[in-house]
């Protein structure tokens, strides 16, 4: 069981799921509120029957999973159902995430959480937060490449996220992902040996 959260964030394109994969080949146990989210909206998952009940059967496909295009497109054109969606998703995402870390069988957990800084609660179960950084103009470039969107679609989702700035502010620790994938491992080595003495002291100090 560990009780030492460090929450992992960082804009979109940032590089977060390769230095979150990083830690996990230090021997970190990984907690992932989108793999929740995209868990509890697959067929059978535990959110689907709300889901249906408050939006109808035309956002779930055929195999009774959530059809994101389709909820994309009602949430785009009513923002009041991107609340209520919200609604439905969060409060099992964070009581999943919570569990999971309790459950987590490593001296320290990475909770990645994309919206961390936008959200308090997440911000309050974390020991430490980690910001994975990079010039926004780097940003841009990775996801335009990745999902093949244009420089406008990615600039409105970074519009809608906290700006650099605001994540360096609340950062404990930074991880710079601008360069070589070998300077990246060198970062995360060295945060995965001080996390390990942190999550010692802790223990050390509630016993």
């Amino acid at each position: 069981m560990s009780d030492f959260v460090v929450g992992l964030t960082g804009g979109i394109g940032s590089g977060k799921s390769t230095v979150a994969d990083l830690f996990v080949e230090q021997g970190a146990v990984l907690v992932d509120t989108d793999a929740i989210a995209h868990e509890l909206t697959s067929a059978g998952g535990a959110a689907m029957p709300a889901l249906v009940a408050e939006f109808g059967t035309t956002v779930a496909t055929a195999e009774g999973a959530m059809d994101r295009a389709a909820m994309r497109r009602l949430v785009f054109a009513d923002p009041a159902a991107r609340v209520r969606l919200e609604d439905i998703l969060h409060p099992l995402i964070r009581q999943l995430s919570a569990e999971r870390c309790r459950a987590a069988k490593s001296p320290y957990v990475i909770l990645a959480v994309p919206l961390l800084v936008e959200s308090g609660t997440y911000r309050e179960r974390c020991d430490r937060i980690l910001v994975v950084d990079c010039p926004e103009n780097l940003q841009v470039e990775r996801v335009m490449a990745r999902n093949g969107m244009s420089v406008d679609e990615v600039k409105v989702i970074m519009a809608a996220q906290a700006t650099r700035q605001q994540r360096l502010a609340v950062a404990n620790d930074i991880v710079v992902n601008d360069a070589d994938p070998a300077g990246l491992y060198s970062q995360v080595s060295d945060l995965h040996l001080k996390y390990l003495m942190l999550s010692a002291e802790k223990v050390k100090a509630s016993c």
